[in-house]
C-alpha cells in the first residue's frame, strides 16, 4: 500500500513539474517534417530559439568587441578597430554582400584625468570632499582649474523660467541641476526620457544666465559612484561653458551641503578641471552585411545596432549587444532552409552617440539610391531579457500585433506603440515601419553611459534570446511582408 501511494505521489509531482516547465515552445518540434517552400512559422521560430541558445558564437563575440577593443568612441583608433573586426566578422558569414558606407563622424576626446572638489563656504572650512564626475560628450574644457561658487537649482524649467533679477544671482558661478529622474516610472527609459533634455540642453540655459559651467545629476536610478556621460549641445552662436556629470552619491552629497548653506545664508565654493577637447571630423563607417531576398529583393528589411559607444565603459550594453544581436539574426535566418524572400540587410551604425552622422547618412544614402526600406528593426536598450517590441506607428501596430500568438510561448508579449530606435530614425521619413526591440528595462540605466557598461555585466541566455526575438520578427516580416 505505501509502495502504491508513494507511486501516485511521485506520478502528481513529476506531472506538476511538467506543466510547470514546458510550454508548446518548449517542447522540441518534429524537424523531420516533410519540407514545403513555405516552412510552419511555428517549427521557424522554435528552430530559431533553438539555434541561438545553443552553439551560438555572438556572446564571444561580443565578448571580443568589449574586452579586446574596448570602448568605441566616435573617431577613435578603437572606433575604426571595431568597425575592421565587425567586417570580419560578416565577411566569414557567406552573405550575398559585405560593404563599408563611409560617413565623416565627429572627434572628441576627454583628455586627461578629471577633477571636481567642494572648497568650503564663507563661515567655516567644510570637508574638502572630492566628487566623482565626467564630462558631457562634446563638452569644452575648463582651461585649467574654475574656482568659483556653486548654487543649486532643482529642475531645467526652473532655471528656464528664472526672471531676470534671479538670473543675475547665477551670473559667474556653477550651475548644478538636481532633479533626479523619477523613480515611479515602471519603464525606466521613460523616466529617462523625462529628465534627458536636462543632459542635451541645459549648458545653453546655464550660459545664458552667465554661469562659468553647468552640473547635472547623472541619469540614473541606482545610488553609486560612477557618473554616466552622454551627449550634450551647443546652441548655435551661443557661448560655450564647460558641462558635467555628477555621481548619484555626490549629487546627493552636493545637494544636503547646498540646502544647508542656504539656510545658513552662505555659499559653498568648488574647484571644477575638465581637459576635453572638440576636434576635427574623422572619417569612418557603417558596417553593413546583407542576405538578398530570393522572390523581392527589392525590399528591404534593416537590422541593426550602434558600433560606436562612450569611453568610461566597454560599451557593451549600449550597444555591443544590439550589434551582435543584429549580426546573429543574419546567422540564424540562414540557418533556415528556405532563403528569405525578402533582403534583410544589418547595419552597425557609427556615431550614434555623438549625433547620429551614421544613421543620417546611411538615410542619406538609401534615398539617393531609391531603396524601398519596408521596415527597421533596432537594438538599442540593452541586452536584457527580452520583453516584445516597440512600433513606431500607430496606424500600422495591427501589422505586427498580429503576429503575438506566435511570440507568446517566448514571453515576447509587448507588442506595443513606441519609439524604434535613434539610428533607424531617419529612414521614418520615407515611410519605413521602425521598429525597436523592447528588453526588460530595470538595470539598463544602472550601466547606461558608466564605467559598469562592461562585458561582465551582460547575461548571455538574455542576451541571446533578444538575438532569438529580433530574427522571430525579422523572418515574420521577411516572409510574410508588413501589408
Amino acid at each position: 500500500m505505501k509502495k502504491n501511494i508513494l507511486s501516485f505521489v511521485l506520478l502528481i509531482l513529476s506531472s506538476n513539474f511538467a506543466l510547470f516547465s514546458c510550454t508548446t515552445a518548449d517542447a522540441p518540434p518534429n524537424y523531420n517534417k516533410t519540407k514545403t517552400e513555405t516552412p510552419d512559422p511555428e517549427l521557424v521560430l522554435r528552430s530559431i530559439h533553438d539555434n541561438a541558445l545553443i552553439g551560438s558564437p555572438a556572446y564571444a563575440q561580443l565578448r571580443y568587441l568589449c574586452k579586446d577593443i574596448g570602448p568605441r568612441l566616435s573617431g577613435s583608433d578603437n572606433a575604426q578597430k571595431a568597425v575592421e573586426y565587425m567586417q570580419r566578422v560578416l565577411d566569414s558569414m557567406n552573405l550575398d554582400s559585405v560593404y563599408l558606407q563611409p560617413v565623416m563622424v565627429p572627434h572628441w576626446e576627454r583628455g586627461e584625468k578629471e577633477f571636481c572638489q567642494v572648497i568650503g563656504n564663507e563661515n567655516e572650512k567644510i570637508n574638502q570632499k572630492v566628487l566623482d564626475i565626467t564630462a558631457l560628450g562634446g563638452s569644452v574644457g575648463t582651461n585649467g582649474k574654475l574656482k568659483t561658487q556653486i548654487v543649486a537649482v532643482n529642475s531645467l524649467s526652473d532655471l528656464e523660467n528664472l526672471s531676470k533679477k534671479e538670473a543675475k544671482k547665477y551670473k559667474g558661478k556653477i550651475i548644478f541641476v538636481t532633479q533626479p529622474m523619477d523613480a515611479r516610472f515602471i519603464n525606466t527609459g521613460s523616466a529617462y526620457g523625462g529628465c534627458s533634455s536636462i543632459r542635451v540642453f541645459g549648458v545653453n540655459t546655464a550660459a545664458k544666465v552667465g554661469a562659468k559651467a553647468f552640473l547635472m545629476r547623472s541619469l540614473t536610478l541606482k545610488n553609486d559612484n560612477h557618473p554616466h556621460t552622454g551627449i550634450m549641445i551647443y546652441e548655435k552662436g551661443g557661448k560655450k561653458i564647460p558641462a558635467a556629470a555628477l555621481s548619484t552619491n555626490s549629487a546627493n552629497y552636493l545637494e544636503k551641503i547646498l540646502n544647508k548653506a542656504q539656510k545658513e545664508n552662505t555659499s559653498i565654493e568648488m574647484e571644477l578641471q575638465l581637459n576635453c577637447e572638440i576636434l576635427p571630423d574623422v572619417l569612418s563607417y557603417n558596417v553593413i552585411g546583407e542576405l538578398r531576398g530570393r522572390e523581392k529583393p527589392e525590399e528591404i528589411i534593416t537590422v541593426g545596432g550602434h558600433l560606436d559607444s562612450w569611453d568610461l565603459g566597454e560599451g557593451a550594453h549600449d550597444d555591443g549587444t544590439g550589434c551582435l544581436q543584429s549580426v546573429e539574426v543574419l546567422r540564424l535566418i540562414q540557418k533556415i532552409e528556405t532563403k528569405p524572400k525578402r533582403t534583410i540587410r544589418c547595419v552597425l551604425f557609427m556615431s550614434e552617440e555623438n549625433g547620429a552622422s551614421g544613421a543620417k547618412e546611411y538615410a542619406r544614402v538609401a534615398k539617393e539610391k531609391n531603396e524601398n526600406h519596408i521596415a527597421a528593426l533596432e537594438s538599442d536598450s540593452g541586452g536584457f531579457t527580452p520583453r516584445g517590441f516597440r512600433v513606431q506607428d500607430s496606424a500600422r501596430l495591427a501589422i505586427i500585433q498580429k503576429w503575438q500568438p506566435l511570440f507568446k510561448p517566448y514571453n515576447l508579449h509587448k507588442v506595443e506603440f513606441g519609439f524604434g530606435g535613434v539610428d533607424i530614425n531617419p529612414l521614418g521619413a520615407s515611410g519605413t515601419l521602425l521598429i525597436g526591440l523592447e528588453p526588460d528595462s530595470q538595470r539598463y540605466f544602472d550601466h547606461h553611459h558608466a564605467a559598469t557598461d562592461v562585458f561582465e555585466n551582460v547575461h548571455e541566455r538574455e542576451f541571446l534570446l533578444g538575438a532569438a526575438a529580433m530574427a522571430s520578427l525579422t523572418y515574420m516580416m521577411a516572409e510574410y511582408g508588413i501589408e
